[in-house]
């Protein structure tokens, strides 16, 4: 069963996270983003929005799957898991997020990864828990985190591992604003490409690599020493 599916229509690629659970992160995840994020460069996309399913954006890196690795596979994973959120993290296309549900850890990071974030009302909860969990953050999630949040949400988000609700992520300036439902949601973000896929694709390129370029080149460069079994 695909985790990711991925289709093109107008010049908007589209790519739905869909497990029939928690869209927990794991190889197979990655690989198959990976390839979805090929394909979009491949078709000439403009823009990039990325959805879960129902109720669930993401619960982040499959904790199941976790304990069950030998240190060099974790290491693996995280890097891979690093590797992949920066890639989308840069595109040099305009990225759209809607959040279908909870978005945890990883799941929050994806969203965070996005230019663009909408948000599905309903019981769900936006949260990097990591702090919680007892894992420090990579210099690569802080990097994302400083980008996307507000200066005074970061530090509550990130090191005081607050749970947001939508509205709350909308009161915050977290998200771009909340859809009632998927079906408002997708038109909430075709409505927005229309302008997006109107934008210089060169500009943009070109002042998104000014913009993060260097950062991201530097928190790959500390990625070896920051995985959870450094120096293997």
């Amino acid at each position: 069963m695909e985790k990711i599916h991925y289709r093109s229509e107008n010049e908007v690629a589209f790519i739905r996270m869909d497990d029939g659970k928690a869209n927990a992160m794991d190889f197979v995840f990655f690989e198959e983003m990976n390839r979805a994020l090929d394909r979009l460069e491949s078709d000439g996309a403009k823009a990039l929005v990325i959805t879960g399913r129902s109720g669930y954006f993401s619960a982040g890196l499959d904790i199941k799957l976790m304990p069950s690795l030998s240190p060099g596979d974790l290491n693996g994973l995280a890097e891979t898991f690093a590797r992949t959120l920066l890639r989308v993290f840069s595109l040099p296309i305009p990225t759209i997020a809607l959040c279908s549900g909870h978005a945890v850890a990883g799941g929050a990071m994806l969203f965070f990864a996005c230019d663009v974030r909408y948000v599905l009302d309903g019981p769900y909860r936006i949260q990097m828990n990591e702090m919680i969990t007892g894992i420090p953050f990579p210099s690569w999630m802080l990097l994302i985190g400083r980008f996307a949040l507000p200066a005074p949400c970061f530090i509550e988000a990130f090191l005081h591992a607050r749970a947001y609700s939508p509205g709350e992520t909308k009161e915050m300036g977290m998200s771009h604003g909340l859809t009632k439902g998927e079906e408002d949601a997708m038109a909430v973000a075709m409505a927005r490409t229309v302008h997006l896929k109107s934008l210089n694709l060169h500009a943009y390129r070109t002042s998104k690599e000014r913009l993060c370029a260097n950062e991201v080149k530097k928190v790959l460069e500390l990625l070896k020493d920051e995985l959870p079994f450094p120096g293997l």
